[in-house]
């Protein structure tokens, strides 16, 4: 079922809470924060008192603009500053978890013991790590959480700013691969509704505007790239390289262009005792099945997964069994 699906019991819970707090998953990205910024906007439109929670020390590029850009129209706090914005009453609290659907990705798993009322809004599967409590919304078959609030603000009918259409429309454009992956009419018209509130393609094209040191120094991963099963791209990072966790991202969705690639996997060490890696797909092969095993999780066409005190050959090792054990040559 789609968002609007749920949204008489979506404002069931808004009219109890007098206080809300968004979180979504760690290291945020343009959907995360997109989505996240939109859900605020349409929170003060209902006259909520609301925080948007992240404990990030590090932002990839475009996140650290758009936090620059709205950093005098959005309340962040941490997790560690939501206590001294409780309600007394906890049952006017509301926590909602957008683009994530697991507790360990959240900047803190304390925040669903501390706040009794949840909802969740994300467009990536479920398993059997995911959060069990509250109103649970996944709708696999949207393109970002990002469509999902906004056919949310769509239906109470209210116009966002210029900008905060602009960063909704970024979420989308991003998770989309610019509207190749996971593409539906309705994310079309999300888009041009978005684009009819103001939202400015030419700044979302600012917004994911790259790094160009950061670039060539992702070809060097591109250029050592394997071939398995004939359809599967997987590449590897030098350990003396630390990435970011966006950077592998990116080389994962860069390896999608090429001829006969229906999914791309991209190790890296992206901190000190941390190994992440980063899937992409066409949507034929289920490489959140292949992540889950290691921790990780996603969808169809995005996943990834990061493991703590391990090496990037044991990792590509553990990779390749679960790629094996998934046969996705015979998907």
């Amino acid at each position: 079922m789609g968002i609007l699906d749920y949204r008489h019991k979506i404002n069931k819970y808004l009219r109890k809470a007098s206080t809300v707090f968004i979180v979504a998953h760690q290291d945020l990205d343009l959907d995360a924060l997109g989505s996240s910024v939109g859900m605020y906007e349409l929170l003060i439109h209902k006259r909520k008192k609301c925080f948007l929670v992240t404990n990030d020390k590090k932002n990839e590029l475009g996140v650290e603009k758009v936090l620059s850009l709205i950093k005098d129209q959005v309340e962040i706090i941490s997790t560690q500053q939501v206590k001294d914005n409780l309600d007394k009453n906890n049952n006017k609290n509301l926590l909602i978890i957008l683009d994530t659907n697991k507790p360990f990705l959240l900047p803190s798993e304390d925040l669903l013991k501390l706040i009794d009322n949840h909802i969740v809004i994300d467009h990536h599967d479920e398993n059997q790590q995911s959060i069990k409590d509250g109103l649970i919304i996944i709708d696999t078959n949207a393109s970002s959480t990002s469509e999902m609030i906004t056919e949310l603000i769509a239906s109470y009918n209210m116009k966002t700013n210029e900008l905060f259409s602009t960063i909704l429309l970024s979420g989308i454009v991003l998770d989309t691969n610019n509207f190749i992956l996971k593409t539906t009419a309705k994310t079309y018209f999300t888009a041009y509704y978005l684009t009819n509130l103001g939202a400015d393609p030419r700044k979302v094209q600012y917004l994911l505007k790259q790094d160009l040191k950061q670039y060539i120094e992702r070809q060097k991963t591109i250029t050592d790239v394997k071939i398995i099963y004939k359809n599967i791209a997987l590449a590897v990072s030098p350990p003396t390289i630390t990435y970011r966790r966006e950077d592998l991202a990116k080389i994962a969705d860069t390896l999608l262009l090429f001829n006969e690639i229906e999914c791309s996997f991209v190790i890296g060490k992206i901190a000190k005792n941390t190994i992440g890696i980063s899937a992409r797909s066409m949507g034929n092969i289920a490489i959140q099945n292949i992540l889950e095993p290691l921790g990780g999780g996603g969808d169809t066409y995005n996943a990834a997964a990061k493991i703590e005190n391990s090496s990037i050959d044991k990792i590509e090792r553990l990779l390749k069994k679960q790629i094996s054990l998934q046969r996705t040559d015979k998907i």
